[in-house]
């Protein structure tokens, strides 16, 4: 009886209770049996005794089946904890697994998608090795040198990586086949990648010269010779050489900007017919810099951006040398145009075209708020020099100066990084300064600091890049007192919309009203969604008394450059003119949103909320 009851409990909680009732009822059974017999004494008193053994075996099971209980639930614990340990390490190696495998699908797809050029060791004689020339540092030569190539070339293409194929940082090995991480790497790219290995060989003349041969994968085999001691100018040579191979449409950008841009042409169309497809608008957009770099005519630039834009048609940096070169020839708007175009293009700003590519646009209708953001960033992202032909300090002083911050444009100008040969740097820093001297009254210095800026214009280099600049020269000669170079200058510019509004502006100031306002309507015709025309003739009928139009050109100003804070200041200057405080207090409010550090914006304003008690 005792085993069926431990059994009982053994196989669940329900079968022990099962059982305490079983014999509770079998000890009733029986006294009740001997109720209906003798009642003697003896029998009691065994019936008694019995009782109380069975209580007492009763006693013992409880106790028993207690402490099988708690052995039964010990048990399930530790099976259940060793069934959490078991799920827990399966899962761990499938997590395991599936790191290794994504791990191993990132190396194949970047093996599949390799495109670096690798450096391997080149052979060099035990005598220059002892030279401290060993194959290992010419190489290791060669790949700085081809680094500080691709470092100097400032452009939005995107840059293969150079790597070197002797360095590897291996650290992990993978389980059971002895081959490290990198190893297994390397193989991949070998077999499915697109890398060049560049090698090559060092060796030294009978004469005691030297000899730099590469060679490598798509690399014909070039030797370039020299004395003992021209070994780095070999080296840099052999390095131009792979880069021009590896990367043409950034070697000619390289060109360019190293002040190299006859050779520039000249490599392009060599390498033109060869290169990758998606190289080719890269490489026509470095001729056509270089075109624009040697003087040659904007015409002729022009048609070679637009065959890169028909091969390319998101290639934004083609519609802002479109521009540049459409402004250069005087259509204004065609170039707003081209901008236009390219907003719808990249399908609305921000959007897919990058903001530093309307500068151009934005120059055009005083955008000068976006201009500046792009214009940092663009400067912060690369080096604090930007992507452009000039620095982007240069732009940012620019800005600054036409955003009446004479002080954050000098920090700009004395900040400046870039080619110390560069003849964009001392060329701007004269026109930005001679700006600020205009706006500080200061004319004879304006007049002198524009002249400087005038001669450097005639470098083709800044001349391309800078389209109409020196339009601004002539007020400041006429403010000066020199109308004959005013007249000069005017003269020799060309058709440009602040040529013509400057024109209307010297006039009105010898006295001849209609020659001015001839002007003035041809600079309208000229471009007519550019606001400059509509502000300066606003300012001149201003001046004239006739306010009701003054207030309709400034309106049309701020129509086309509602980010310029010049028509709407002048605008309230009108209003304040008529008594009407409050309207040119909304007016000035306006405005500092787009020149908050334009001191004499700021007066305005405060004059005009002391007047209505604001």
């Amino acid at each position: 009886m005792a085993e069926g009851l431990f059994e009982g409990v053994l196989g669940s909680e329900a079968e022990e209770g099962e059982a305490g009732e079983v014999g509770a009822a079998d000890a009733a059974a029986t006294a009740l049996a001997l109720g209906h017999g003798a009642r003697s004494a003896t029998v009691e008193r065994e019936t008694i005794a019995y009782l109380k053994k069975q209580g007492r075996l009763a006693d013992i099971q409880m106790e028993h089946l207690g402490e099988q209980r708690g052995l039964n639930l010990k048990r399930l614990r530790v099976k259940r904890w060793r069934e959490t340990l078991q799920l827990g390490f399966q899962l761990f190696l499938v997590v395991a697994a599936g790191v290794i495998g994504v791990g191993f699908a990132v190396m194949l797809r970047d093996a599949f998608s390799a495109q670096s050029v690798v450096v391997e060791a080149f052979g060099a004689p035990p005598g220059l090795v002892a030279r401290g020339l060993s194959g290992t540092a010419v190489a290791e030569g060669f790949l700085d040198q081809l680094t500080v190539l691709q470092a100097a070339t400032r452009s939005t293409a995107a840059k293969r990586n150079l790597s070197s194929a002797w360095t590897g940082d291996i650290k992990i090995e993978v389980p059971e086949t002895g081959v490290s991480i990198g190893e297994l790497d390397r193989m991949l790219k070998n077999r499915f990648g697109h890398d060049r290995h560049i090698g090559g060989d060092l060796i030294q003349t009978e004469t005691g010269g030297l000899e730099l041969t590469v060679r490598g994968d798509g690399v014909l085999p070039k030797t370039f010779a020299g004395q003992a001691g021209d070994f780095n100018k070999l080296e840099t040579q052999a390095a131009e050489y792979v880069f021009g191979l590896a990367e043409p449409a950034l070697y000619a950008t390289y060109l360019n900007q190293a002040g190299r841009s006859p050779d520039a042409i000249t490599f392009a169309k060599a390498a033109y017919a060869a290169a990758p497809a998606e190289d080719r608008p890269y490489i026509l957009n470095a001729w056509g810099n270089g075109l624009g770099n040697v003087g040659a005519s904007p015409v002729e630039a022009l048609a070679v951006y637009r065959t890169a834009l028909q091969l390319k048609p998101d290639f934004w940096i083609a519609y802002a040398n479109i521009m540049n070169s459409t402004w250069l020839l005087g259509d204004e708007e065609q170039a707003w145009r081209t901008g236009e175009a390219m907003r719808k293009a990249a399908r609305g700003r921000p959007g897919k075209a990058p903001e530093i590519l309307y500068q151009n646009w934005d120059t055009l209708i005083w955008n000068l708020t976006p201009w500046r953001a792009a214009v940092a960033a663009d400067m912060k992202a690369n080096g604090g020099i930007g992507t452009g032909v000039a620095s982007n300090g240069l732009a940012l002083a620019e800005i600054d100066m036409r955003l009446h911050d004479p002080a954050a444009a000098d920090l700009d100008l004395q900040t400046v990084r870039g080619d110390p040969g560069d003849p964009t740097v001392p060329a701007m820093t004269h026109f930005v300064r001679g700006r600020l001297a205009a706006d500080a009254g200061d004319n004879a210095r304006a007049a002198q600091e524009l002249e400087a800026f005038g001669a450097a214009y005639a470098n083709p280099i800044v001349g391309s890049n800078y389209p109409g600049y020196t339009c601004w020269s002539a007020p400041a000669e006429e403010a000066a007192g020199h109308p004959d170079r005013a007249d000069a200058v005017l003269k020799q510019v060309g058709s440009f919309v602040d040529c013509y509004r400057f024109r209307g502006d010297i006039l009105d100031h010898r006295g001849d009203w209609k020659a001015a306002q001839a002007a003035y309507a041809r600079a309208v015709a000229l471009a007519p969604d550019m606001p400059a025309s509509f502000y300066s003739w606003g300012l001149a009928l201003g001046r004239h008394g006739d306010l009701a139009g003054a207030q309709a050109k400034l309106a049309a100003a701020h129509q086309r450059g509602p980010h310029w804070a010049d028509p709407l200041k002048a605008s309230g200057d009108l209003l304040a003119r008529q008594g009407r405080w409050k309207d040119a207090l909304a007016k000035y409010d306006a405005a500092v949103t787009w020149a908050p550090a334009w001191a004499e914006l700021r007066q305005a304003r405060a004059a005009a909320a002391k007047r209505i008690g604001g």
